[in-house]
């Protein structure tokens, strides 16, 4: 298959604050009939940014590309004019785990949508067949592999299908984090449907991605929405990690019971620190591809109904995740990509409400990782992951607000800082470490070429172990001259001197420690070196900045009550019933009637139906309580 690369596609381009203001390009009826579906299906009374935009491009039968970040709405664009068309909408979806919780939401949500992957039988996906011959179901999603499959594709080609919605389309692209050979034929779904409008949808892809997608597609003049790369409600943390496993609890622990998820690099430290977690008392359930497929459905719906707290995973985890009220992502190990950081920590917040993102970054991690690249990547793929982790290296090291960092990457330029992650509301102090950089390079000299990191840190602090006494480097000069700080912070020094270019790992030697060239001046005295002060965990007094202040508490937790209740009698997921933005509407709307609760961002009319009275009678009583 041929990767040239398809000519600059006319765009519009936008940010989350701008509206679309183009008279000539508005039909008012139509406008008027897709925000009637958008309060009566989705319950909500006016489109967020970009989401008219194209909604209506794919209306007028056009094909489309839309960037919005995770949480931005995607859905919608697809999912509303599914319900305008007459005939059939194609969702192609990359994982099981994702097509079934969009399906449960739509069908909370009173619209006829279905799944045919592999965790149906041939009886059950013979139904759904019956049914979409029958007209029945408005969106069908599947996965690429069976929409190509010759047998399901001529299936397909009996139905009327209006539009086919390409998910995660960065999978399309060789330049994508997450490249699926099985997407580079989806074009010829474009040439099976040529009069359906295909619209392709992600929140992560560059601008080399965004051409490549165009290309693979087949996409024919596409509208093309750019609608910025910020999540403004995720605070962005970054601590250097030592003893991760603690710093991991520590964090946990000032999250209160919210759900969060903890990524971790390899299966063995999955299960090291979700056993770690539960001894601390912490439920939690561990996720990678070592575990059977039961056991992996089993902690994801855990997860999914609030059962427990925490999933300890790989990268395996989280893509298929639709849950609308995770609170907080923690990556235990440095990603290889700022896409894949992105999307991860993505995975908290999708209710716009506020969300923590902790990365915990170790130089020796990042060695690793090159290694892995180096030694695993095919000549094609060698460069593009390189450049990938280099741009996550230096978002890791920055000392400049992390959002810049991270929406510089993408191209979202933003000139102010964000004061919402920790560089903006702690700086780093800054203070003259000469002294301290030369009691650490000099250690790493004299111990010549027996330089792992912690065994540096103990002849720095003077230990005493039965390895360092029989290689008698209890004698060197250096030996206990760092014994009045911990271990801790001498490991973060030592990181630092390697952001500054005056140590190295060599993980061609297990990880050891060299010195560079520049080490030189400053062990002569002739160069100083300016450090900050270390820190190893995310200051509990600091708030994020979007932090809502008019919430009853008492109230929102009642209403969670209640929401779990529900979701437990009818067994689907509690923030399929309503989300954390929702309740927190409520508390500051306080309907006491059917009608009232009708206004509530999140509530339509089926929900409204189902759902109502138990709401609004809960908010009765509390008003009553109070008088």
């Amino acid at each position: 298959m041929s990767h040239q690369l398809a000519p600059s596609p006319q765009v519009e381009e936008t940010t989350p604050q701008n509206t679309f203001t183009s008279e000539a390009n508005v039909q008012p009826e139509l406008e008027q009939q897709a925000i009637s579906i958008l309060k009566q299906s989705f319950g909500y009374d006016k489109f967020r940014a970009g989401q008219w935009q194209v909604i209506e491009q794919v209306l007028k039968q056009k094909d489309a590309l839309v960037l919005m970040p995770t949480g931005g709405g995607k859905s919608i664009c697809y999912q509303l004019p599914a319900l305008i068309f007459n005939g059939l909408t194609i969702v192609i979806s990359p994982l099981i785990s994702l097509m079934q919780d969009q399906v449960q939401q739509l069908t909370e949500q009173g619209v006829n949508a279905a799944y045919i992957n592999s965790s149906l039988d041939s009886e059950q996906v013979q139904h759904i067949q019956q049914q979409l011959q029958l007209g029945e179901i408005k969106l069908l999603y599947i996965a690429p592999e069976r929409a190509l499959q010759p047998y399901f594709l001529n299936f397909l080609l009996t139905l009327d299908v209006s539009l086919i919605a390409v998910d995660e389309a960065h999978c399309v692209s060789q330049w994508g984090h997450d490249f699926r050979k099985e997407y580079t034929r989806l074009n010829e779904l474009k040439q099976a449907f040529s009069k359906s409008p295909v619209l392709a949808l992600t929140a992560t892809a560059d601008e080399e991605t965004q051409i490549d997608i165009i290309a693979q597609l087949g996409l024919e003049s596409p509208f093309v929405f750019k609608g910025g790369f910020d999540r403004p409600n995720i605070r962005y943390n970054l601590l250097a990690k030592y003893k991760g496993g603690d710093q991991v609890v520590d964090f946990i622990k000032q999250q209160g019971n919210n759900s969060g998820i903890v990524y971790c690099n390899s299966r063995a430290k999955v299960d090291d620190i979700a056993a770690k977690l539960n001894l601390e008392g912490i439920r939690c359930g561990a996720y990678h591809a070592g575990y059977d497929n039961a056991d992996r459905e089993r902690t994801q719906n855990s997860f999914l109904n609030d059962d427990i707290q925490v999933v300890v995973a790989t990268v395996a985890f989280g893509m298929g995740i639709n849950k609308s009220n995770v609170r907080f992502v923690i990556h235990h190990d440095v990603p290889r990509s700022i896409e894949s950081f992105y999307q991860e920590t993505g995975r908290a917040g999708r209710d716009s409400m506020p969300a923590e993102a902790l990365l915990l970054y170790d130089d020796k991690d990042a060695a690793r990782i090159k290694k892995w690249i180096a030694d695993g990547a095919s000549p094609q793929r060698f460069a593009i992951e390189q450049h990938k982790f280099e741009a996550m290296q230096s978002f890791a090291e920055a000392q400049t607000c992390r959002r810049q960092v991270l929406l510089n990457y993408f191209g979202d330029l933003k000139q102010a800082r964000c004061e919402n992650c920790d560089i903006c509301q702690n700086p780093p102090k800054m203070f003259d470490g000469t002294v301290e950089a030369q009691k650490l390079l000099s250690c790493v000299y004299r111990l010549k070429g027996i330089t792992a990191i912690q065994y540096v840190i103990d002849v720095l602090r003077g230990k005493s172990h039965k390895k360092l006494m029989d290689n008698k480097h209890n004698s060197l000069s250096t030996y206990g001259i760092g014994k009045e700080q911990p271990d801790q912070y001498w490991h973060n020094i030592i990181q630092q001197l390697i952001h500054q270019g005056l140590m190295r790992i060599d993980m061609t030697y297990g990880g050891i420690l060299r010195l560079n060239q520049s080490a030189k001046s400053v062990l002569k005295g002739e160069v100083g070196v300016n450090l900050a002060v270390p820190k190893f965990k995310v200051s509990s007094a600091t708030s994020n900045k979007y932090e809502a202040t008019n919430i009853d508490r008492r109230l929102f937790a009642k209403l969670k009550h209640l929401r779990k209740q529900l979701a437990t009698e009818q067994g689907v997921p509690a923030f399929t019933i309503f989300s954390d933005a929702t309740l927190s509407d409520m508390t500051a709307r306080l309907p006491t009637n059917t009608k009232d609760f009708l206004s509530v961002n999140g509530v339509g009319e089926v929900k409204n139906q189902k759902y109502g009275s138990a709401f609004t009678s809960l908010i009765q009583d509390y008003l009553s309580a109070l008088e």
